[in-house]
């Protein structure tokens, strides 16, 4: 308890899933989390459910593919807190059947990379300036063992890849100074995004590619798992970590 005491979070995609997982045990461990999604009555569930358990919370429904809505959801963090500590960068997308480099469309492609990589760097852009201004902060964005291994659909792949690339060039940035900058890696997660994809849409010819490097075996992450690692890279215990990606999968693809 109290491992992000005093401390003000924000946590993107915070209405379900691993943000919604990882603003309870931030909200648990002290931390004033800033929560947003685009779907209002979600998050406004997840808040009531923080502030029940004695947190504190302000939710912000905010659509991070928009031109910015980062600015005004960090606007509204240090309006609120007097300041911004921690980013989460979680939101994102997946797309149905796992569309390999030949056959994906330009529709997904534009859909995920306006949210999962343009939303990401939006929301980054405007949480560093604001850390910049104090000099401490740990920005931690969720990408996807896809973005490692490339087994994934190739719109999502590369969007995950890009948010890994950027990780490591905003730590470069602020190498020396006390804001820092790492990825988590997930396999698998047990979320609603990924219970809500459609066998029926599967591209098992990349499904069968993907088997002969992976053990598809392996338990899957739950979104606590990945929570828990987030609150690791967050808080001061981790301050020597910057750049890194760390893959969270159960050793899947070893």
């Amino acid at each position: 308890m109290g491992r992000l005491e005093g401390k003000v979070a924000i946590i993107t995609g915070g209405n379900s899933g691993v943000g919604a997982a990882t603003a309870k045990l931030f909200a648990k461990e002290g931390a004033k989390v800033v929560i947003s999604a685009r779907r209002e009555a979600q998050l406004e569930a997840v808040a009531a459910e923080i502030r029940e358990a004695g947190g504190e919370v302000l939710p912000v429904v905010t659509d991070i593919s928009k031109k910015g809505d980062a600015d005004k959801l960090v606007a509204k963090a240090v309006e609120t807190y007097g300041a911004l500590d921690i980013l989460i960068n979680n939101a994102g997308v997946l797309e149905q059947g796992l569309k390999p480099i030949d056959r994906f469309s330009d529709e997904d492609l534009d859909w995920i990379l306006e949210i999962n990589q343009k939303g990401t760097m939006y929301c980054m852009r405007a949480a560093t300036a604001q850390m910049a201004k104090t000099g401490n902060g740990s920005v931690v964005n969720v990408a996807s063992i896809a973005g490692v291994m490339g087994c994934g659909g190739a719109a999502y792949v590369s969007s995950k890849a890009a948010i890994i690339g950027v990780t490591r060039h905003t730590a470069l940035r602020f190498a020396g100074t006390n804001i820092r900058c790492n990825a988590v890696c997930p396999g698998t997660i047990v979320t609603p995004m990924v219970a809500g994809t459609d066998p029926a849409t599967l591209d098992m010819d990349m499904m069968g590619q993907m088997a002969k490097h992976s053990d598809m075996k392996v338990s899957p992450c739950m979104p606590e798992d990945v929570a828990n690692i987030l609150l690791f890279l967050a808080s001061d215990e981790s301050r020597a970590i910057t750049g890194q990606a760390l893959c969270t999968d159960f050793g899947g693809t070893l």
